[in-house]
């Protein structure tokens, strides 16, 4: 199937007498005709259902979909993009490991890797995506366990160069993980390019229409766990019977430890209500991200035109830094667009003030048309060096463009601009 297709129909496939849509199995346990059989699903939750914070019918048959779409083995979705990034680290790393990430990532993320894991006894060090492959190569340690970036990035809109990293990252045997956020797999499929593992925050354009926070993990099944240092993967987990999950499930390892050892011990799974909205999303998600990327071209243009505009960043431009690249892996820019206002943080919250049709709030990727101030909201944790190195400036201004009439968007952006 097309993906246009997998967005309707993968995931789900009612049987005679059947709902057409996906049910929402509403109950938290499940029953059992004797103990035995409750026991064996203790031992190896894969046999069935047993309850319903490691899965359920409505969010597995949203798995299924997502996984899907990215061409991954298997996928778990978990109560928000945040929670979905955490575990996809903490699956392969503890106390005493070292990550690498590419420093223009999401401004929660930064926060993630810089004080709570390290907290944890988990370091990171960042690198420039830019940086040469020498200077990638000398960033690895004995204990580095997995690189990180993300496919667009928020809201710096740089491209990462996927096929590159995961390169860089297999030659230490460590996998590559990918945020594919912004560019969802309608976009951009980092499978395809080497990357191992993906996560989303599906708060994102995935649900679309801003009614419920979630994330997701996808597994590629590629990569090689037994060439690597990760012993809780390869060697037998002593709190399930000492179970080996390679030996086990072979290809699906990552993605069975993760909801088997992770899920069991964090509760971070999502409500099937919750699954059962984000797939409305996915049912649409080809069709809008479709418009999204024409509405997007159309406002980067009118912004790159404007006097009262320094600066637009958008790699579907073709003037735009990341523009080979973003033809190299993307099938469109997304409907994000950052632009530094011309006078700097002042001037940026005057028009950011005198919008009328766009929202002035802490979301992005939503069917409306909505606008931040990174360094001043979802980014203001971030210190001065930490900012820059984000590729944010004072000025900046995250513009999502939604699924209104264009020539709206265009007016309301005329009479802010008019303000500034």
């Amino acid at each position: 199937m097309k993906d246009a297709t997998k967005c309707l129909h993968a995931g789900y496939t009612p049987k005679n007498s059947e709902p057409r849509v996906v049910p929402i199995v509403q109950s938290t346990t499940y029953v059992y005709d004797n103990t035995e059989e409750v026991a064996a699903v203790f031992d190896d939750p894969t046999k069935s259902l047993i309850y319903s914070r490691f899965a359920n019918p409505t969010v597995m048959a949203v798995e299924e979909k997502i996984a899907a779409l990215e061409g991954g083995v298997g996928a778990m979705c978990t109560t928000s993009g945040q929670a979905a990034t955490l575990l996809s680290v903490l699956n392969i790393c503890e106390a005493g490991d070292s990550i690498i990430s590419t420093t223009e990532i999401y401004g929660g993320t930064v926060n993630l890797f810089s004080f709570t894991l390290k907290k944890m006894g988990i370091e990171c060090i960042f690198i420039d995506r830019n940086a040469s492959d020498e200077e990638i190569h000398a960033a690895f340690k004995p204990n580095t366990k997995l690189v990180f970036g993300e496919t667009i990035a928020n809201p710096a809109l740089t491209v990462l160069d996927i096929s590159r990293f995961a390169a860089i990252a297999h030659a230490h045997h460590v996998p590559l993980i990918v945020d594919n956020t912004f560019a969802t797999p309608i976009l951009c499929k980092p499978i395809d390019f080497g990357a191992d593992i993906v996560v989303h925050s599906t708060s994102k354009y995935m649900d679309g229409h801003a009614v419920q926070v979630g994330g997701v993990i996808v597994d590629s099944g590629n990569f090689d766990w037994e060439s690597g240092n990760f012993p809780g993967i390869t060697e037998p987990d002593e709190s399930y019977h000492g179970l080996c999950y390679t030996k086990q499930y072979g290809k699906m390892a990552y993605i069975l430890k993760a909801r088997m050892q992770l899920m069991r011990d964090f509760g971070v799974y999502p409500a099937a209500h919750s699954a059962f909205l984000l797939n409305l999303g996915l049912e649409t998600l080809s069709v809008r991200m479709k418009q999204y990327c024409e509405n997007a071209m159309v406002v980067a243009n009118y912004l790159a035109a404007s006097d009262k505009v320094e600066r637009v960043i958008y790699p579907g431009l073709p003037g735009d830094a990341c523009h080979a690249l973003a033809q190299k892996y993307l099938k469109g820019a997304s409907g994000v667009i950052s632009f530094v206002v011309k006078g700097g943080k002042a001037a940026a919250m005057r028009f950011m003030n005198a919008l009328e049709l766009a929202s002035n709030e802490v979301h992005v990727a939503d069917i409306r048309t909505c606008v931040l101030h990174p360094a001043s909201e979802t980014h203001r944790q971030l210190t001065d060096e930490q900012l820059v190195a984000a590729g944010i400036e004072a000025g900046m201004v995250r513009f999502s463009v939604g699924l209104e009439d264009v020539e709206d968007i265009l007016a309301d952006l005329e009479q802010a601009l008019a303000k500034v």
